[in-house]
């Protein structure tokens, strides 16, 4: 249950994200920027399918993905950044903070689209991590998650990141000429204490065997965190 009408003492409206690095322990987050292209479209290629759910996409050719990639740099709302794997240096996704409200302290992670070769890695989910810690320091009260209803695998994601279900907006969006029903999820700050301690515990290299298994999933971890939904769904 949130606290709807109790007074938000104390809080300041945060300032808007900046386009900077955030580093983590395997995975950097850098401005997306045109340098980012050659590397993103031929870890692309390997799975047309990343796009099913994307708005564009795919793309036909590598000149064609850098002038997206033109068009959506350096730009404040949605801000892209592409996501580094710290071990091999290697660009495997981008992901965008996005529908920045400072007056109201909400924010969003969105336009997530992932290589194969990061998809299910530690660095791919450490993502949320590295935005939710900068986001929830800054002042930010309401970090967001929407995806399409009929995308279990991001449903299954929202919710082991530590996202808290809230409902399905019904015929939300018309994408890719096809009806969206959008599904909604978010972390708030008052839930945040709970995940960051999940998040770190999840994260720490002991949490991993020599092959690089996990020990403790991250779903387990966070699921005393999160807030059952009162839609009944």
């Amino acid at each position: 249950m949130g606290e709807g009408g109790k007074l938000a003492a104390g809080w300041v409206p945060p300032s808007a994200p900046v386009a900077e690095a955030i580093e983590g322990r395997y995975l950097r987050l850098e401005p997306l920027a045109e340098a980012n292209a050659v590397g993103l479209y031929a870890a692309n290629r390997e799975d047309d399918g990343i796009w099913d759910y994307m708005a564009y996409g795919p793309f036909a050719s590598g000149a064609d993905y850098a002038g997206w990639v033109a068009g959506v740099a350096r730009r404040p709302d949605p801000m892209f950044f592409a996501l580094v794997d710290r071990e091999s240096g290697l660009p495997g996704g981008v992901a965008s903070l996005m529908r920045v409200v400072p007056e109201h302290g909400v924010i969003e992670v969105g336009h997530i689209c992932l290589a194969p070769r990061m998809q299910r890695t530690r660095a791919a989910s450490e993502m949320v991590f590295l935005f939710a810690e900068r986001m929830f320091a800054a002042g930010y009260r309401r970090f967001e998650w929407k995806c399409d209803a009929a995308n279990l695998r991001s449903r299954r994601a929202a919710e082991r990141f530590g996202f808290s279900f809230e409902g399905v907006f019904r015929s939300h969006m018309v994408v890719k000429g096809r009806n969206r029903d959008t599904a909604w999820f978010a972390m708030t700050e008052g839930d945040w204490p709970c995940l960051r301690a999940a998040w770190e515990a999840w994260l720490d290299p002991a949490n991993f065997d020599a092959a690089g298994r996990q020990r403790r999933r991250l779903g387990a971890l966070t699921a005393p965190c999160r807030v059952a939904s009162d839609s009944g769904g």
